[in-house]
């Protein structure tokens, strides 16, 4: 079946993904003056009076912006800020399918990272939550960083949704090939921004072992081409300096994660892994290596970011969730705890974990209560320790006095 032309076509026949549609009857006259004017004019001003009624009064509250500036589109790199317009449709979709969060697509006509920052603190008061996509490596790292002192949720999908989805598919395939975490060699075929966050949740969850690559092979501390991101991973990867190619990193692997680019992984390079390796190849929209090869080049389990094959390590089992959790508690960021306990839960829906299934599928009706669940009950444990410290501070400070 051909998924692009038939995509092509839905896309035609429908003109998009969204529409706006009205939460208030518009049928009367006195409908017309409480939505408009003249009963809104008090909206306004009690708004104004008390900024926070804005996430009771509007739909802020349940408002999420999907922004891109087009340079990273899924697997096909840049593709500009119209070409990426219909993949941030379909986040909106997702969010408003899956988790009733009402998303609005806005693709930048810039590249940027300094205006796009801008561009988004004036679009924060409009919004809920950030959710942003398909913004290229390093920029992207910079651009979220910026703004986390907004007060709401900005979270970089490409990063962080890929980290928790694969931290839930290796907790369970893990489990069926009867290895530890803290005792596995990963390969991260994928320097960039989704290889950088899914590297840093392993490392939180107890790895121990990891080895990145990028376009140009491991990185390594005889490199002299490195960005500074690319120097900070290292100061927490590759311990034993290894270098060379993707090949060279493989040899003796429990896991590789791919994040990278299509076909770039051999039979020949799974033979050389470790006993019952684990492949999860998620580019998009063709991985690393097919699953039917790297299954018959020996690999014990097989996922990819595809929804026509099983085990599909797709962020789309994470984002919804995370931002119905944090919206419901209004959350004004995304901690890292509440990464890893969204991973967690989404692992524990899979009661029995098989070869053929490690995670949940994307449209289970279960995942969006679990991981937003475990989102809001992260935040009220960190909210509580926080005040906890806080007030023990104050006494200690108070005593010294």
């Amino acid at each position: 079946m051909n998924y692009g032309e038939l995509s092509i076509k839905r896309h035609r026949e429908t003109k998009g993904k969204v529409a706006i549609v009205s939460k208030m009857p518009l049928e009367t006259i006195e409908d017309l003056s409480i939505a408009y004017t003249p009963g809104v004019a008090a909206v306004s001003l009690a708004i104004a009076a008390d900024k926070s009624l804005s996430f009771e009064l509007t739909n802020r509250a349940n408002t999420v912006a999907v922004i891109s500036d087009g340079t990273a589109v899924l697997g096909i790199g840049d593709q500009g800020p119209l070409g990426a317009m219909p993949v941030m449709e379909g986040k909106a979709i997702l969010f408003k399918n899956l988790a009733g969060v009402d998303a609005i697509p806005i693709c930048l006509d810039t590249k940027d990272p300094q205006e796009i920052i801008k561009t988004v603190r004036y679009l924060a008061p409009s919004f809920g939550g950030i959710n942003l996509e398909d913004i290229a490596a390093p920029k992207c790292f910079e651009i979220e960083e910026a703004l986390q002192d907004l007060g709401i949720p900005v979270f970089h999908d490409d990063q962080h949704g890929t980290a928790v989805v694969t931290l839930a598919g290796l907790i369970n395939a893990l489990k069926i090939t009867g290895k530890h975490i803290k005792d596995i060699k990963i390969v991260m075929s994928g320097a960039g921004a989704a290889g950088w966050a899914t590297t840093k949740i392993l490392l939180e969850s107890g790895a121990r072992d990891i080895i990145l690559i990028d376009t140009k092979g491991t990185i390594h501390r005889g490199r002299t081409d490195l960005t500074p991101v690319k120097k900070r991973m290292l100061e927490v990867t590759n311990h034993r300096d290894v270098r060379g190619s993707i090949a060279d990193a493989l040899k003796g692997a429990d896991v590789l994660v791919g994040v990278s680019a299509a076909g770039i992984v051999t039979p020949e390079m799974v033979r050389s892994m470790n006993k019952d390796p684990i492949i999860f190849a998620m580019a998009n929209p063709t991985p690393e290596i097919m699953p039917d090869v790297a299954k018959s080049a020996g690999a014990a389990i097989v996922g990819t970011g595809r929804s026509d094959f099983p085990n599909q390590i797709n962020n789309c089992l994470a984002f919804p969730g995370i931002f119905r959790g944090a919206l419901d508690i209004r959350a004004p960021r995304i901690t890292a705890r509440m990464k890893v306990e969204a991973a967690k839960a989404l692992a524990s829906l899979v009661k029995t974990p098989s070869v053929e299934k490690i995670i949940p599928w994307a449209l289970d009706k279960s995942v969006v209560p679990a991981v937003a669940q475990a989102v809001r009950d992260a935040w009220k444990s960190e909210s509580r320790t926080t005040v906890a410290t806080a007030s023990n501070a104050t006494a200690a400070a108070h005593g010294k006095s």
